[in-house]
């Protein structure tokens, strides 16, 4: 298959990877002036950003109903819906409507989450091609050009309204984009007789692994704009940056992994991504300079690119083709309590060790991924079965 035919195949996926990607990009590189704007230090932002992964979760559990319930446009309409949630964060100023607003944020995205990963699967199982690390691409691309737009808004002086505003405008026209003939995403209905009903092991284990790798993506992702100007002293146009850089990344080496995964052992990418990646943590963690973060942020970015897209597709793989989106949907569920709690956990430890401290936090946990893909190489016979 052609590249050119691979984007058209993949265009509506693609399109919802790269929207999430340009609302979270935004928000990961405002976070310094929401802050400023709710008049809050670290540890209070971790605490008003928790009810946005409760929400998540919540959505989550009803998303596989969700795109039964809404057919062939179940991803178009929670596209839509995330971009415009993504609008009101900015306008917030009196504490008690933050998390209110981020409750929004994280129900569409979670819903929106579910609904593009088995979209993906069940596009990779009708047409026999490799989508998962292309469609994570376009979530790093969109996310760092949303944070490298919002550096240079930030550095106009724009408000956190009028860039969160834009920036949804954005995210909604690659919603639009979602939209084909049919979308319709099979696999999502649990048999009503019961039979075939459990999924095993498949989305435990791998959703374990999407777990860690998010945990420490998406908080890396979030705070270290923060990281940069408040540890290193650096300006709001540096502070974008670091986001920009990992996501950037990312995206880059993902990319190159849409060739790779169909050329090396998926076990051995998990393991490489998962100490690469820690590496770079590390170096963040003991940064003296923005440049110095820069570095960590993209050997992080290098490892952290592969953990997550070759999970997701060693759950499609391994599970049984009429249980493989729900496979798919679980694996989200359980991976994305690590996206969604990561950015509060990382918060509290800031609050409470600083900034250091949190990326060590993430070295330690990426390290504990190995662990996991023992366990994935051990019980491989029982998750195949």
């Amino acid at each position: 298959m052609s590249a050119l035919t691979t984007l058209k195949v993949a265009r509506p996926a693609v399109a919802a990877f790269a929207a999430m990607g340009v609302v979270w990009g935004t928000y990961a590189a405002v976070l310094p002036d929401i802050k400023a704007q709710l008049g809050v230090d670290e540890s209070q932002l971790g605490f008003l950003m928790l009810m946005t992964p409760i929400a998540a979760v919540l959505a989550m559990l009803i998303a596989p109903a969700a795109g039964v319930a809404f057919g062939r446009v179940a991803l178009p309409v929670a596209a839509i819906a995330m971009a415009l949630a993504f609008a009101l964060p900015g306008h917030v100023h009196a504490l008690w409507l933050f998390p209110l607003a981020m409750m929004a944020c994280g129900a569409a995205t979670g819903l929106t989450d579910v609904l593009m990963n088995a979209r993906v699967a069940d596009i990779e199982n009708s047409r026999d091609v490799q989508l998962m690390n292309l469609s994570h691409a376009a979530y790093s691309f969109g996310y760092a050009g949303a944070a490298i737009g919002t550096g240079v808004l930030r550095s106009a002086q724009w408000s956190p309204a009028w860039v969160m505003g834009t920036m949804a405008l954005v995210a909604l026209l690659l919603a639009f984009a979602t939209f084909e003939r049919d979308g319709t995403i099979h696999g999502l209905k649990k048999p009503k007789d019961g039979r075939h009903g459990g999924l095993g092991l498949v989305p435990i284990i791998g959703g374990a692994i999407v777990l860690i790798a998010f945990m420490t993506e998406n908080a890396a992702e979030n705070w270290s704009a923060l990281h940069i100007e408040k540890t290193l002293h650096g300006s709001p146009a540096q502070g974008s940056m670091g986001p920009a850089a990992l996501a950037l990344t990312m995206g880059f080496a993902r990319l190159a992994g849409q060739g790779l995964v169909t050329r090396t052992s998926p076990l051995f990418l998990l393991r490489a991504g998962a100490v690469i990646s820690a590496v770079g943590a590390m170096v963040a963690a003991m940064a003296v300079s923005p440049a110095m973060a820069y570095a960590g942020f993209i050997v992080m970015g290098v490892g952290s690119s592969v953990i997550a897209p070759t999970a997701f597709s060693l759950v499609g793989r391994l599970a049984r083709p009429d249980a493989r989106a729900r496979a798919v949907a679980r694996a989200t569920l359980l991976g994305y309590f690590g996206y969604f709690f990561g950015p509060p956990m990382l918060g509290f430890l800031a609050g409470s060790f600083g900034l250091r401290a949190a990326f060590v936090f993430a070295t330690v946990m990426l390290l504990t991924v190995l662990a996991l893909v023992a366990v994935m190489e051990r019980n491989r016979s029982t998750v195949a079965a």
